[in-house]
Order: structure tokens, then C-alpha cells, then sequence
């Protein structure tokens, strides 16, 4: 059975930062809800600077949300392999989240709402 899978505009203003910069800040940023799992904050690609991540060898199939593509997130002082993922061709029922970038949330990324 298909978990329920719901997507609206982020309230507010979020970012994603690493190494210290500001990768990014949106006030079009999308939440997905996935069943029991926490949200996830997907951002657009024009709201990203796109030039500090780089397309990594890694992709993974969801069953309901297509193929994703991994990028590596390139700092300063290091490489963050696969910190980022898109779904560059998402199934309909999560067509809202084309064009859009999500990240993980750890010690070196953080994603908030200011």
C-alpha cells in the first residue's frame, strides 16, 4: 500500500547551509510528507547556487516517487558526498517536487526556517 505522500508550500522562509555558506534560501520551498516519516523541505533549483554541489554516481529508485539523483556538496574545507538528492523526472502523483532539491539534515548541512 502506497504511504500517503502530501506536498504544499513551505511556510516562512527556509535555508541550507554548509561549510559555512549559505547554499541556498527560499520562500518557495516545498514540504513532503511521507506517511510516518518527518518532512522533507525541497527547494527550487533557481533558489539553490547550484555551483557547490555536483552530480555524484549515486541514484536510487522510490516506488512512489521515481529515480533520484544524489549530488555531492562541495565546501571549503570539504567534499559532503550525496548530501543532496532530486527527482528529476517524479512520478505524477509528486510532479510538484520536479526542478526541486532536497537535502539531509547532519552536522555539516543544516536546513531551517528563518
Amino acid at each position: 500500500m502506497m504511504p500517503k505522500i502530501t506536498i504544499h508550500k513551505a511556510p516562512g522562509t527556509w535555508t541550507v547551509r554548509a561549510g559555512g555558506a549559505v547554499l541556498g534560501e527560499s520562500r518557495n520551498a516545498l514540504e513532503l510528507t511521507e506517511g510516518d516519516y518527518p518532512f522533507v523541505i525541497y527547494f527550487p533549483r533557481d533558489d539553490i547556487a547550484m555551483a557547490f554541489l555536483d552530480p555524484s554516481d549515486k541514484f536510487s529508485h522510490c516506488p512512489h516517487k521515481g529515480d533520484a539523483r544524489y549530488y555531492s556538496i562541495a565546501t571549503k574545507s570539504q567534499t559532503l558526498a550525496n548530501a543532496a538528492w532530486s527527482y528529476e523526472a517524479p512520478k505524477n502523483a509528486v510532479a510538484e517536487i520536479k526542478d526541486h532539491i532536497a537535502f539531509y539534515a547532519t552536522e555539516n548541512v543544516t536546513i531551517e526556517r528563518v
